[in-house]
């Protein structure tokens, strides 16, 4: 363009920059550009075909809000027929969750909460979703993580972070802020997250579909096969397909595990709770609010209670044996029971872990003798896990049936064991009394389905310090004393005797080994004394032989010497009686010759008188002197002489005098007439 010729044509300038300028302005309403980041939202403003006659947006050409959507890039519009809303892509960030609310489509029945849409479930389609049926309202569809083109004239894109919507009425952001606030305060935004570590299930509570019957508390698990439930609906992640599966509105029987899940928490709101543990030497008996009424299963003669087949209501005839279960506690409740034993204490302050005997208090007794005391005791109990149902099943609970049953039982039998006894036997006997409630009780115990294991009694108080019973136990134990002290002495003698003997034996072992040099010696001694009795009698036997030897020799010697000695003796004799008479016949010549007998007689006795002095060494002269007869005295001598020679000449005179007088006379007599005789 000429330049020059413009300025020199002011007027025709400005008619050219109109021009330019109401062309650009054409072009503008005819060719509209939409960023590749937003969406463009048509609204028309004419049309042939009139405007909507119902609803909001025009799905017939109308004039109104057009279904689609003008995507980004350049796009050629009649102009001033059309509006043109740029709105930004819905952006639904990861592990987040959006929610929807549709302007336009069929109203919800009075039952109804939120809308469905079973064959329109995607939302970028205005068009299917309003011809296939599309409700108006929240959806039970959400919208997981991504980018949406979505028109923001018929939907509301509600996500944590951002609203999205294009404004129509300024009523509407208070509606929306509402919902997000429901939605924010049901932790909505973001998945429900299960860990494995939490040891939860999640409670599930719908918000939508028919209401339960009456009398019911806990919708049943949809579908005919429980374990199969969460197929039908994929764990209620699908509202649609769970409400036409037969669904119900309120709380759930089925739960949730350990997993993620997408649920509209407009639909469904979900409460954590804990698993229910069952911990080893317990059992876990299920009492069941839900569930098809049961048939007994418990007999016709058991009157306490009813027992039910596992999954209808009552109270569950098989228990939960140790683990963790996924139990919803809504539904029923698991009365925790133990199979170990576990003891119950009637002592005041002292409870037991499991908190049964918290209400417990000493028994207070009577005894024959008036006291009052308090006896303290414990019982150990033991129920059988297969029986567990039945005793829940009486008396519904274990505390209850410790203090509404077993607390004045046990009360009253010992009440009566103590009206029987005075306080020293009931103290001294408590051994047997022990032993035999624990057999009499067992019998009773077993009438509530329980094993009684053990009674274990305590010593009976007064309660107050100083009391009687305290007084008759220092009494008991100052006995007690003193027969200790008795064997406390007897034991110390006993040690001090032990303590002696060891001292001995200390004192032996110092010397051990002089008495075993002394012990060897007197072995070795014993050895050669043995030794030399063994040669003893060797030189005995020996000697023994010799002797018999020499004996045989010196009796043979003897015997022939014998026989030598007695001829020679008879050869002798002979000689001596031929020599005896010979010299008889002389001397009886010679005693003739010499005046007769009695002079030989004197010869003889004076001879041998000579011979006995000269041998004793006799004084000849005599110290004492002898008198006899009217003659005087003479010497000893003379006297002697003269009773000799009287008393020969008696003899020979033929007077008799004794033998004893004078033996010698009358052997020298005897030999002389052996002689004569010979």
């Amino acid at each position: 363009m000429d330049l020059t010729w413009l300025s020199a044509n002011p007027g025709l300038t400005f008619l050219a920059l109109l021009g330019t300028g109401f062309a650009l302005l054409l072009l503008s309403k005819w060719i509209r550009y939409i960023p590749n980041n937003r969406v463009g939202i048509v609204e028309k403003l004419i049309s042939g075909k009139g405007s909507v006659k119902t609803g909001l947006i025009a799905l017939g050409g109308e004039a109104g809000f057009q279904p689609q959507l003008l995507r980004g890039g350049w796009h050629l519009l009649t102009p001033f027929q059309y509006r043109i809303h740029k709105m930004p892509l819905v952006t639904i960030p990861q592990g987040k969750i959006g929610y929807i609310f549709a302007r336009d489509g069929k109203d919800l029945p009075p039952t109804q909460t939120l809308a469905s849409n079973t064959r329109g479930a995607d939302f970028q389609d205005v068009v299917a979703f309003l011809q296939n049926g599309g409700q108006k309202g929240p959806q039970r569809q959400i919208l997981r993580e991504g980018i949406y083109a979505i028109n923001l004239a018929q939907f509301v894109v509600l996500t944590e972070d951002q609203l999205y919507y294009l404004p129509l009425d300024k009523s509407e952001l208070e509606t929306f802020q509402k919902m997000s606030a429901i939605i924010a305060e049901r932790a909505g935004w973001r998945p429900v997250i299960i860990r494995g570590a939490d040891d939860a299930v999640g409670i599930v509570t719908v918000h939508d579909g028919p209401s339960l019957p009456s009398g019911e508390i806990i919708a049943s698990t949809v579908g005919e096969d429980p374990r199969q439930a969460a197929t039908y609906h994929n764990n209620f992640q699908d509202a649609d397909k769970f409400l036409v599966a037969g669904g119900q509105r309120g709380r759930q029987y089925q739960v949730l595990v350990e997993g993620t899940y997408y649920i509209n928490r407009l639909f469904a709101t979900i409460e954590m709770i804990p698993k229910t543990v069952v911990e080893v030497g317990t059992v876990g008996v299920v009492v069941s609010y839900t569930g098809a009424i049961g048939t007994d299963i418990s007999g016709q003669e058991y009157r306490h209670g009813e027992l039910v087949a596992n999954g209808t209501r009552g109270v569950w005839s098989d228990p939960l044996l140790p683990g963790k279960y996924a139990f919803n506690t809504y539904a029923g409740k698991v009365l925790m029971v133990p199979t170990t034993n576990f003891i119950l204490k009637w002592t005041k302050g002292e409870v037991g872990s499991h908190k049964f005997d918290e209400n417990l208090t000493e028994v207070s007794l009577i005894t024959k003798d008036a006291f009052e005391p308090s006896l303290p005791l414990s019982v150990v109990v033991h129920i059988d896990y297969r029986k567990a149902p039945l005793v829940i099943q009486r008396f519904g609970d274990i505390k209850k049936l410790v203090e509404q049953t077993l607390d004045p039982m046990v009360s009253a039998y010992f009440k009566n064991i103590g009206q029987t006894r005075t306080l020293i036997q009931l103290i001294q006997d408590r051994s047997a009394i022990q032993e035999q409630s624990g057999v009499q009780m067992k019998e009773k115990f077993s009438q509530y389905n329980l094993e009684l294991q053990e009674v274990l009694i305590g010593t009976p108080t007064s309660g107050a310090p100083g009391g009687q019973i305290e007084q008759i136990l220092v009494q008991l134990r100052s006995r007690q004393i003193a027969d200790e002290q008795v064997e406390t002495y007897g034991r110390q003698q006993s040690a001090a005797t032990k303590e002696r003997e060891l001292r001995e034996a200390e004192a032996t072992a110092k010397q051990q080994t002089a008495l075993t040099e002394s012990a060897i010696s007197i072995q070795v001694q014993s050895n050669q004394g043995k030794a030399d009795y063994a040669k003893a009698q060797q030189q005995a036997a020996q000697i023994q032989t010799l002797a018999g030897a020499e004996a045989e020799k010196v009796r043979l010697m003897g015997e022939g010497e014998a026989k030598r000695i007695k001829v020679m003796a008879e050869a002798q004799a002979e000689q001596a009686a031929r020599v005896g008479i010979a010299q008889a016949m002389a001397i009886e010549e010679q005693v003739r010759a010499y005046g007769g007998p009695q002079f030989q007689l004197v010869q003889q006795v004076m001879s041998r008188f000579a011979e006995a002095i000269e041998k004793s060494q006799v004084d000849v002269v005599p110290k004492i002197h002898m008198g006899g007869g009217d003659k005087g005295g003479g010497s000893l001598i003379e006297s002697l002489l003269g009773l000799l020679l009287s008393e020969k000449a008696g003899q020979l005179a033929g007077v008799s005098v004794p033998t004893a007088a004078n033996p010698e006379a009358e052997a020298l007599k005897a030999a002389m007439r052996q002689n004569l005789t010979k």
